[in-house]
């Protein structure tokens, strides 16, 4: 037979200490970039505009005006998400706002958005626990309250980015 038949494919593999995504350089980049990170407000104040039109909606298709601590809910959930709407519009015009004042007003607005949020998603919670079991629109104003908590912690995570960025225009 002619041939060598104990030939073997030569197989090579080269690693990295880095995982690299989406970057053809080569040099290697840590798992996160830090443009990304610096970006998670700015996802953040969409997430909320989206959970703000969902609770105000889930509560105003609804009889919310025949419960009274409802009325507060529906409030906090108009005026916080026409705000964010315009932090929004805000942010998106003027991407790289320095001014100090600006960044503490975004940063009171955060708080003072989680605080009423907190409290309008308690009022609801009790609501929907104790006095509007059974009733028709108990679904809704379930699904309103999941949302108001998820949004009390997104308004949360704005409030902690604010106040580092408001932390570093101060030093």
């Amino acid at each position: 037979m002619a041939g060598n038949l104990n030939c073997r494919p030569i197989i090579t593999t080269t690693s990295s200490s880095c995982i690299e995504f989406g970057n053809s350089s080569t040099e290697g980049t840590p798992w996160y970039e830090k443009q990304s990170m610096q970006n998670v407000p700015e996802y953040l104040i969409v997430v909320e505009v989206i959970l703000g039109l969902l609770v105000w909606t889930l509560i105003a298709s609804t009889e919310y005006f025949r419960f009274s601590p409802f009325g507060w809910v529906m409030f906090v959930s108009v005026f916080c998400w026409l705000l964010t709407i315009f932090l929004l519009i805000i942010s998106l015009a003027k991407r790289q706002i320095r001014h100090e004042h600006w960044t503490t007003m975004v940063l009171v607005f955060n708080c003072s958005a989680a605080l009423m949020y907190m409290s309008a998603a308690i009022v609801e919670t009790t609501m929907v626990d104790r006095e509007v079991k059974g009733h028709h629109d108990y679904n809704c104003w379930a699904a309103s309250t999941f949302f108001a908590f998820l949004i009390s912690l997104s308004y949360v995570g704005s409030a902690f980015f604010s106040f580092k960025s408001w932390k570093s225009r101060g030093q």
